[in-house]
């Protein structure tokens, strides 16, 4: 009679488990049944999300780079031509790209950002199509990124401090590495690439990790907005 009670028993099926073995909250995810391969795929469709994300960001923030390399080449070729996004004193791109911080390491700037913008595009599509990366791997892109993220994070701040004048295409691809940066940061705490507690590991699952990145943007947007307002067209 036990016995026949247990066949009776559905399966239980913990859809918040990660595929490592540890349990966790899965982002926004409502499953139902009983599906023994449920957490693997619940898994994938988090990552893949995700890696979209990125990808996104990342083909603004590849095109921003070609743009930008495009002038670099052409004011080479002619110092004194105007650029099309010289509009004002403080969006003045040309201003930029003449100061020594447009090439720190003797080249053009937007020649690192194709660069880094063009592994992280090769890592999100591959994400996209399923491929599991070793941990080494994933420590190296997210090194790789960090020093792209701090580099985009001088670069404004000499933009702003130092040469005071804007180019939006420098903070276009600002804008893209934060939010590129937050997305394979939230990949490789979540898949256990770094290390973390258990607490910023459910923070980071969930929708509300996002803010953060975009809180960011917007402080960056308030500091121009602070410091010159209407003069920015003027």
């Amino acid at each position: 009679m036990d016995e026949q009670a247990r066949d009776l028993d559905p399966p239980v099926v913990d859809v918040g488990a990660d595929v490592d073995g540890d349990t966790d909250d899965l982002d926004e995810l409502e499953v139902d049944g009983d599906d023994p391969d449920l957490e693997h795929a619940s898994s994938v469709v988090w990552r893949r999300r995700t890696a979209l994300e990125m990808l996104v960001s990342g083909l603004f923030g590849l095109w921003a780079a070609f743009v930008l390399s495009i002038d670099a080449w052409l004011l080479a070729l002619n110092p004194k031509r105007d650029m099309s996004c010289n509009i004002s004193e403080v969006i003045a791109c040309g201003k930029v790209a003449d100061a020594w911080q447009a090439r720190l390491l003797t080249f053009p700037n937007a020649f690192l950002g194709i660069f880094f913008e063009s592994v992280v595009l090769t890592v999100s599509i591959a994400l996209i199509a399923g491929v599991v990366f070793p941990r080494w791997f994933m420590r190296g892109v997210q090194a790789l990124y960090t020093v792209a993220l701090f580099f985009a994070l001088w670069l404004f701040s000499q933009s702003y401090f130092v040469i005071h004048a804007l180019c939006p295409w420098c903070l276009l691809i600002t804008f893209t590495t934060i939010l590129v940066w937050a997305g394979l940061t939230r990949i490789n705490i979540r898949d256990g690439h770094i290390a973390s507690t258990p607490a910023l590991r459910r923070f980071i699952v969930t929708s509300t990790y996002w803010y953060l990145a975009i809180a960011a943007c917007a402080v960056i947007v308030g500091m121009i907005l602070g410091k010159y307002g209407s003069s920015l067209m003027d």
